[in-house]
């Protein structure tokens, strides 16, 4: 899995150069590391973060969560509409 916070080579400090769609789930990684997180429909989002400690929010509508995630987890995850900003 790519981790763009292993390399500091890769700059965090400009655009995200791609937004994907994410499908929750308890057993599947994203492709790579997202620097953050946006969610359309607010709730709770359950995530692995890049530490791979396991991370419980609140979040609101159209709300951009700047953590590094590696899984979004099916099981606590109330919002919808998530997508993952990725810069690899």
């Amino acid at each position: 899995m790519i981790d763009p916070f292993n390399n500091r080579a890769t700059s965090l400090s400009g655009p995200a150069r791609d937004i994907l769609p994410v499908t929750p789930s308890d057993t599947t990684d994203l492709s790579a590391v997202a620097v953050a997180l946006y969610v359309e429909t607010g709730g709770t989002v359950s995530f692995v973060a890049a530490s791979g400690d396991t991370r419980t929010v609140t979040v609101g509508d159209f709300y951009i969560l700047p953590v590094g995630a590696r899984r979004v987890l099916a099981t606590g995850t109330t919002a919808s509409g998530i997508h993952a900003l990725m810069v690899n």
